[in-house]
């Protein structure tokens, strides 16, 4: 039964891959359900995330601004801040004119992020990305200047649970992270209501970082609205926060996507006001071509290592 199965998978994959252009487009149109308008000008890269986990923790405010520049305003839900930790599958990755390249466009990615402001919209701050992939992790670290690491990764699927496991390679002079456990989904799936948590959390349609000279940078997203179900997870591992300071403990708030079709822009020097909108400070960042402190902070780690 192996053997059917298996090629049952892969013919199912390669159509996926053939008409990605076309699920993507599809996803693209569904636009009324944003919270501004999008871009007007053309998207650029487009992927598909399967089986993503949302694990969410509670933090304090006062804990996670150390880790958040000044420039950008954390948000908090009922006051409390919050900390995700999503493991999932990209597939079908391409650039618009493109169908997938495979070998290249499959790959595992769990990332950490937590919520902020600027100018008036809300969207994502990454504090790491780990993928299994080192083509992606140099291309999203140039282009979308992201805290991409390259990591062991492994996703096992039996029946509707996954196993997933990634630890961050050594060799990329950053703090140690890793995550290991497995999760299912449960229940029905159903968009977030406008209002609850699940909404707040996931409903977000642009990321931010920074420029060579420290200012805040915003790219655009789109994707139609999440097809959350609840989940059940068994997490045996998980390091990701603690190069933050951060130990995430403790029963986690847990949602569940099978698939999300995503597309993007280009980043673009973001307009509006904050706290603070021009100054980078965020627990001993120092200057360099890659902006983002968590990238600041493996370069500090490297240099640690060679004087050693």
């Amino acid at each position: 039964m192996r053997a059917p199965r298996a090629f049952l998978e892969t013919a199912q994959d390669a159509i996926d891959l053939l008409v990605s252009p076309l699920t993507h487009k599809r996803g693209a149109r569904v636009k009324d359900h944003r919270p501004w308008p999008a871009p007007a000008r053309s998207w650029v890269m487009a992927q598909s995330w399967m089986d993503l986990l949302f694990a969410h923790w509670t933090v304090s405010p006062e804990a996670l601004q150390r880790a958040v520049p000044r420039s950008l305003e954390l948000q908090t839900f009922e006051g409390q801040a919050w900390i995700g930790v999503t493991p999932f599958e990209v597939r079908n990755l391409r650039l618009r004119a493109m169908l997938p390249i495979p070998g290249l466009s499959n790959f595992p990615e769990i990332n950490v992020r937590t919520y902020v402001s600027f100018g008036g919209k809300p969207g994502i701050y990454f504090l790491s990305l780990d993928a299994g992939s080192a083509f992606a992790v140099a291309a999203a670290r140039a282009f979308y200047r992201l805290p991409y690491f390259n990591a062991h990764m492994a996703i096992e699927r039996e029946a509707d649970e996954l196993r997933y496991t990634s630890e961050r390679k050594a060799s990329e002079n950053a703090p140690a992270a890793a995550f290991r456990g497995q999760y299912r989904p449960r229940g029905i799936v159903r968009p977030p209501a406008a209002g609850t948590l699940e909404h707040w959390l996931t409903e977000r349609y642009c990321l931010y970082t920074f420029d060579d000279q420290r200012r805040v940078l915003r790219g655009e997203i789109h994707h139609p609205p999440w097809p959350l179900q609840s989940a059940e997870a068994d997490i045996a591992l998980n390091t990701m926060g603690n190069e933050l300071g951060i130990e995430l403990s403790g029963t986690p708030l847990l949602h569940y996507a099978a698939r999300q079709d995503v597309v993007f822009w280009t980043l673009e020097r973001a307009t509006g006001t904050s706290s603070d909108p021009t100054h980078l400070d965020c627990a001993g960042t120092d200057a360099g071509s890659d902006a983002h402190p968590a990238l600041l902070r493996g370069r500090r780690i490297g240099r640690r290592r060679r004087q050693r």
